[in-house]
C-alpha cells in the first residue's frame, strides 16, 4: 500500500513536470528537501523518484542539480563535488534512468548507498555444477618444509605527493599543493618524506616495501589490488595508466606476483559494467593495461582470461596450485553499473567461469587459491552475490586451499560455514585472509608473509610486517619489522593450542580463535588493535564485540551482522570520530572516502543533521 501511494505521488509529479519544467535552482531545493525528509525505505524511494525525474531531463541537467545539492550539503569542497559528479555522471544517469521505483534494485540502492532500506531477501538462484560434490576433504599437511609467499594490498601510490605540503587539508587526500597555502614552506602541517596517515603514500614508500619483501626472498607474491590514488575527482585515464605502469613496474623487483583488480583500478573508479551493458561503458583499456602488467609479473607466457573482464586463471609453475583471480567489483555496492533492472545474478557469467575453473582443478587434483579485492563477506559486497559465491566455495571446499582479499585496509579474516545456523569448528569449511594496506590512512604501512605447505598449499602460519609511521625514525628511513605471528599470538591461546610448525591454520582453527575471543576479552582486544596496527584503535565493548566476531564468521554477507544506518558508510561499526574532522570523517578504514556513491551517503548524513 505504501509503495502504491508513492507511485501515485510520483505519477502526479511527473505530469506536473512534463507541463512545466522547473529551473535548476528549484530542482536543487526540491531534491535537497527530499534528502532531508528521507527517514525510511519508503521516503528513500520518493527521493529516488525525484532523482529519476531529474535524470529524465538529461545527463547534463542531472549533474548540475547534483552538484548544487552537494554544495548545499557541504559534503565536499565545491571542486571535489563538481569533479566527482562529472566523472561518474554518465553511470549515475544510466542507473537512474533504468531504475524502477520500489523494485529489488531500488531497495538495494537505498540499503547500500544511504542506509535507509533493509537489504532485500536473497533472490534464489540455482548455480549449476558439472558433477555432484564428491566425498572428499581437505588434504592433511605434507610435513615438508614451508615455502614463503608474500601478500600485500592497496598501495594507492600518489605520484603527485609533495614532501612538505599540507597534510591537514579539506580534500579526500592531502599532501599535495592544491593551493598556495598548501605548498611546502607555507603550511604549518608539513608532511614527511615517507608519508602521512592523512595521505596516500609516495612512490618511495612502495620501493622501500618492495626492497623489504625482496630481502625475504619469497617463492612468489600476491597483490590484491587498488593501484590508483584517491584523487578521484581529478583522476583520468592518463593518470590511471601512469599509476599502473609505475606501481607494477616497481613490483618487478620482488619477483613473480599474481595480482587482482581493485575498485580504484580504472577511471572513473568503481565502474565495471557487465557485458550486458552498452559497450561504450566498457573500460577495456584498463583491462588491457592490467592484463599486460599481470603477464609480465607472473612470468607466464599466457594466462587464461575470463572474457577480458579483469579475471584470470594461472597454474603456478612446477606445482599443483591453480591461482584464480576474479573481478569482485561486479558485486560492489559502489559500482553504479550493477544497479540494473533486474540486477544480474551472474554478471558477465563470471560465476559460471569460476565453476568451470574449479571443476577443472578438482578433476586434475589441483589446489586452488582464490584472490580478489573485495571480501565476499564485507559490508561493501551485495548480499545476493555473496550468497551465490559462498555456494561455489561450499561445493569446492576440498579443492580451495584459501582465499585472499584486500580493500578494507585493515587486518581481518572471514570464515565460510556449511551451515550458518550451526557455526562450529566442524562446519567451518573455508578461510579468507584479508590483508591490511600499504597506504597508511588506517594504520602503519604493512605487508604479510605466509608459511605455505609446498604440497597442499595450505597456510601454516603468517607474520605481519609493519613500518611504524608513529616512530620519529620512520621519516628518516622506514624499518619493516614483524608486528605479530598468527600461530604464536593466536594458536597458543586456544583451548587446545596449535603450535606445531607443520600444522595448517584450517578454517576450524580460525573458528576456534573466534571462540577464544568470546571467552577471553584480552584476546579480542589484541585482535581489535591489530586491525589498524595500533592506530587510533576505537572502543569496542559489549554488542560491538559480538557484532565484530559475527562479522568474522560472515563470509556469506547476509550473516555478517552489519546494520545499515543513514550515512552508515562513514560510521563503520561503532567507529570513533577523528578529532577535528567533519562528522562523516569517522575512523573508517575501508577504501570508501571518495567518489559519487559515498558522496550520496555524505549528503544523506548531512541532511539528517539538518532535519534533526
Amino acid at each position: 500500500m505504501k509503495f502504491a501511494i508513492i507511485m501515485a505521488m510520483l505519477s502526479a509529479w511527473a505530469v506536473i513536470v512534463t507541463a512545466h519544467t522547473e529551473s535548476t535552482e528549484s530542482w536543487i531545493t526540491s531534491i535537497w528537501d527530499d534528502f532531508k525528509e528521507a527517514v525510511d525505505c519508503a521516503s528513500c524511494q520518493v527521493l529516488l523518484g525525484g532523482l529519476k525525474l531529474v535524470a529524465a531531463f538529461g545527463e547534463s541537467f542531472m549533474e548540475d542539480v547534483l552538484i548544487g545539492i552537494c554544495d548545499i550539503s557541504g559534503a565536499e569542497d565545491s571542486d571535489v563535488c563538481a569533479g566527482v559528479i562529472a566523472n561518474e555522471g554518465s553511470a549515475v544517469h544510466y542507473s537512474l534512468t533504468n531504475l524502477e521505483i520500489g523494485s529489488h534494485t531500488a531497495k538495494t540502492f537505498c540499503a547500500s548507498l544511504v542506509g535507509l532500506c533493509d537489504y532485500p531477501a536473497i533472490r534464489p538462484y540455482n548455480l549449476t555444477f558439472p558433477v555432484p560434490k564428491p566425498p572428499t576433504s581437505r588434504p592433511p599437511p605434507s610435513g615438508k618444509p614451508a615455502i614463503k609467499v608474500v601478500h600485500f594490498s592497496d598501495t594507492h601510490v600518489d605520484l603527485s605527493y609533495a614532501t612538505g605540503s599540507n597534510y591537514d587539508c579539506s580534500k579526500p587526500i592531502c599532501c599535495r599543493s592544491y593551493t598556495e597555502e598548501d605548498a611546502p614552506g607555507n603550511t604549518s602541517s608539513p608532511c614527511g618524506e615517507w608519508g602521512n596517515t592523512k595521505c596516500d603514500p609516495p612512490h618511495r614508500l612502495q620501493e622501500s616495501m618492495n626492497a623489504a619483501i625482496a630481502d625475504l626472498n619469497p617463492a612468489f607474491s600476491i597483490y590484491t589490488g587498488d593501484v590508483v590514488a584517491h584523487d578521484v575527482w581529478l583522476v583520468n585515464k592518463a593518470e590511471a595508466l601512469e599509476d599502473f605502469n609505475a606501481t607494477y613496474s616497481a613490483m618487478e623487483t620482488v619477483g613473480r606476483v599474481y595480482a587482482a583488480l581493485g575498485n580504484h583500478d580504472t577511471a572513473p573508479l568503481n565502474l565495471f559494467p557487465s557485458n550486458q551493458l552498452p559497450s561504450e561503458y566498457n573500460p577495456q583499456w584498463a583491462y588491457d593495461a592490467l592484463t599486460s602488467n599481470w603477464l609480465a609479473l607472473t612470468e607466464i607466457p599466457s594466462i587464461e582470461t575470463a572474457n577480458q573482464h579483469g579475471s584470470y586463471s594461472a597454474i603456478h609453475p612446477n606445482s599443483n596450485l591453480r591461482i584464480i583471480s576474479y573481478n569482485s567489483i561486479f558485486y560492489y555496492k559502489y559500482n553504479f553499473f550493477a544497479y540494473t533492472e533486474p540486477m544480474e545474478h551472474d554478471p558477465s557469467s563470471q560465476f559460471e567461469w569460476l565453476v568451470s575453473e574449479l571443476h577443472e582443478a578438482e578433476i586434475s587434483n589441483q589446489r586452488v587459491w582464490l584472490i580478489s579485492h573485495i571480501p565476499s563477506g564485507n559490508a561493501d559486497h551485495f548480499h545476493d552475490h555473496s550468497h551465490y559465491f559462498d555456494q561455489i566455495v561450499q561445493r569446492y571446499e576440498a579443492t580451495i586451499a584459501a582465499l585472499f582479499f584486500g580493500h578494507t585496509h585493515t587486518d581481518e579474516f572471514q570464515i565460510s560455514y556449511s551451515n550458518y545456523s550451526a557455526q562450529n569448528w566442524d562446519t567451518a569449511i573455508a578461510m579468507g585472509y584479508i590483508a591490511p594496506s600499504m597506504t597508511p590512512t588506517s594504520g602503519p604501512p604493512s605487508f604479510r608473509i605466509y608459511d605455505i605447505d609446498p604440497v597442499t598449499f595450505g597456510v601454516l602460519d603468517f607474520t605481519q610486517y609493519i613500518a611504524n609511521i608513529s616512530d620519529p625514525s620512520y621519516q628518516i628511513q622506514p624499518e619493516w619489522v614483524p608486528y605479530y605471528f598468527a600461530k604464536a599470538d593466536y594458536g597458543t591461546k586456544l583451548e587446545f593450542p596449535v603450535t606445531d610448525k607443520y600444522s595448517e591454520l584450517t578454517p576450524a582453527f580460525w573458528h576456534n580463535v573466534t571462540v577464544a575471543m568470546e571467552n577471553d576479552p584480552a584476546l579480542f582486544r589484541d585482535f581489535w588493535a591489530r586491525r589498524t596496527r595500533g592506530f587510533q584503535v576505537p572502543e569496542c565493548e559489549g554488542d560491538c564485540v559480538s557484532d565484530e566476531i559475527c562479522a568474522l564468521r560472515g563470509a556469506d554477507a547476509q550473516y555478517n551482522c552489519f546494520v545499515e544506518k543513514v550515512g552508515f558508510s562513514f560510521e563503520k561499526r561503532n567507529g570513533i570520530e577523528v578529532e577535528g574532522a567533519k562528522p562523516w570523517k569517522k575512523l573508517q578504514p575501508e577504501c570508501n572516502h571518495a567518489g559519487m556513491a559515498p558522496m550520496l551517503a555524505k549528503i544523506a548524513y548531512q541532511a539528517s543533521l539538518v532535519r534533526q
